[in-house]
């Protein structure tokens, strides 16, 4: 699976991830099923051992806002350990089985290793920059301009052609849930790029023919 275009590159799975999973419980979770909700007490954290998670904040009317998806040896949780409440809810997109780590192990584990607190740390940070600059995005750039933003982050590298074929599949709904926006909203914009030649979908896949407008 590709790297989560919604965190950074430098974001990749460390040795200590995978060592500290190897402590966790594993856990089993269906397709939508609730593995953390906003406002919650928990202290436990989740690393994806294979699936992906979503984690999004709703506004308890079916309005939901994407802030990421997390892949295998991805984790979650982490902003709980304070002792406050959960920041967001994080479902499972597919049949997903995590390793549940507890406050109690994360600690003695940077114990032992000092280093992996400034390794969380640095994540934590970027994580933080990430929320502000979505948060930006929403306020201050239009659908049009965060939906091109977000397709040319889902992007692969140019094939022969020039043409970049997303790194994942995503349905109109999940793009609307990641641009705070509705999914009507995206279908039009999407099939208005289709029709201009801008971007072609072939077996599911989104495909980007050229460069996108800057406006629309």
């Amino acid at each position: 699976m590709p790297a989560s275009p919604f965190l950074p590159a430098n974001d990749a799975p460390s040795p200590h991830i995978k060592a500290l999973a190897a402590l966790g419980v594993q856990r089993r979770y269906r397709s939508g099923a609730l593995l953390i909700q906003e406002g919650e007490s928990g202290d436990t954290i989740y690393i994806v051992l294979q699936g992906r998670l979503r984690a999004f904040l709703g506004d308890g009317n079916g309005k939901e806002l994407t802030l990421g998806f997390y892949g295998p040896l991805e984790y979650v949780g982490e902003m709980s350990l304070d002792g406050g409440p959960r920041s967001a809810n994080v479902e499972a997109v597919d049949a997903t089985t995590c390793s549940v780590i507890s406050r109690a192990v994360l600690l003695n584990y940077i114990a032992q290793h000092p280093e992996f607190a400034l390794e969380l740390m640095a994540r934590l940070i970027r994580r933080a920059r990430l929320a502000t600059q979505s948060a930006g995005n929403v306020a201050l750039i239009d659908v049009y301009g965060r939906l091109a933003r977000l397709l040319n982050q889902l992007a692969q590298e140019p094939e022969a052609s020039g043409e970049r074929r997303l790194g994942e599949r995503m349905t109109h709904q999940e793009l609307a849930q990641h641009l705070a926006c509705s999914r009507e909203m995206v279908s039009r914009l999407l099939k208005d790029l289709e029709t201009g030649g801008y971007i072609a979908v072939r077996e599911r896949w989104i495909w980007l023919l050229k460069a996108l407008p800057a406006r629309w």
